[in-house]
């Protein structure tokens, strides 16, 4: 069920697309294109439906700040740009027949993906996955929007032959993975590209981006056909590492010890050490501790949203930070603010 200002303030700036406008199911050019701007919320969302799927839309409580909506581009894949200008939840349900990928650009939110939180900033969740946010009025994404039938024609080149099902990437885009920076990095770069007169002067530069972001893709983030692919494809980072990652995401409200995540990851300490050192320029308990910083943030958004009821020692206790002076220095390092001022009432 949506939620609702007590007004909404109108004059939102519609554009449609005159012939040509195929929504998903092709594109009608891959010029950038302002979808919307304005600050009627639900305007916007039945336009963001139109360009994605149907979703539910709970727009929280305040004055809204004019949302907007751009297409950079879309070809053989897309590229869009999204400020809601409110704080909002949005609970889609499984997706379709694409994957859908969250590149924060400013602002503050969470995602879901087949009902856990993502604790990266940068998330993909694809066809069969269910998929939620909760973003702050300032929230502002990059969506990258990947038909189905190109990351199945990516595997094909590697394997000879389609995948029987749609693959699951992992939701997590780990940038602390160097390949996953870079990733992240070409991703954002395209958008700079697909917003350049270039670019409407070089479709074929423009097909190259794409297939660098869906092969990479492919080959960087673990998911459930990696073991059909040829070696140099799979993901960059060890089996050691990720299981590793993963016992830190099911785990980061319990006492948890390096040991713990070795033998999680079946491999000794100092192997882990290593492999953490070489493969994301950290160690396993500076991963540990940003997982739960994560955690905790989300936790005080929630708080200042007037969704949790809370102290921030206590959101500080839950994700084992006993030391609350340590807590404000490493939430300060990560967040540029003191835990305190992320829970005040909006």
């Amino acid at each position: 069920m949506r939620g609702r200002y007590g007004e909404r303030a109108r004059g939102a700036a519609l554009r449609e697309e005159g012939p040509g406008r195929s929504g998903r199911d092709g594109p009608a050019g891959g010029e950038p294109h302002m979808l919307f701007e304005g600050d009627d919320v639900e305007a916007l969302d039945e336009v963001v439906t139109g360009e994605f799927s149907p979703h539910r839309l709970r727009v929280g409580r305040g004055h809204p700040a004019p949302g907007r909506f751009r297409r950079l581009h879309r070809r053989g894949l897309a590229l869009y740009e999204l400020g809601w200008g409110a704080p909002v939840e949005v609970a889609a349900g499984e997706l379709p027949d694409f994957y859908n990928i969250h590149v924060p650009l400013a602002g503050a939110g969470a995602v879901r993906v087949a009902g856990r939180e993502v604790t990266t900033a940068c998330s993909v969740a694809g066809p069969g996955m269910t998929l939620g946010m909760s973003l702050s009025a300032g929230a502002d994404t990059l969506i990258l929007f990947l038909p189905r039938v190109a990351v199945d024609n990516a595997v094909t080149v590697r394997t000879g032959e389609p995948p029987a099902a749609a693959l699951r990437f992992a939701p997590a885009l780990a940038d602390g993975d160097p390949a996953v920076a870079a990733w992240l990095g070409t991703a954002r770069a395209f958008a700079q590209f697909a917003a350049s007169p270039l670019a409407a002067r070089s479709p074929l530069a423009a097909a190259h981006f794409e297939q660098v972001l869906v092969h990479g893709l492919v080959d960087l983030q673990p998911h459930d056909h990696s073991a059909a692919l040829p070696a140099h494809a799979r993901p960059a980072l060890p089996r050691a590492v990720r299981r590793a990652m993963a016992y830190c995401e099911e785990h980061a409200g319990e006492p948890v010890s390096v040991a713990d995540m070795a033998a999680a990851a079946r491999v000794s300490p100092r192997t882990l050490q290593d492999r953490f050192r070489t493969d994301l320029g950290t160690t396993p308990a500076a991963h540990l501790r940003r997982v739960r910083l994560d955690r905790a943030h989300q936790d005080l958004l929630r708080i200042a949203e007037g969704r949790a009821c809370e102290t921030v020692a206590e959101v500080a206790m839950r994700w084992g930070f006993t030391h609350l002076s340590r807590f404000a220095a490493y939430y300060r390092e990560a967040y540029g603010q003191v835990p305190s001022r992320t829970a005040e009432r909006r």
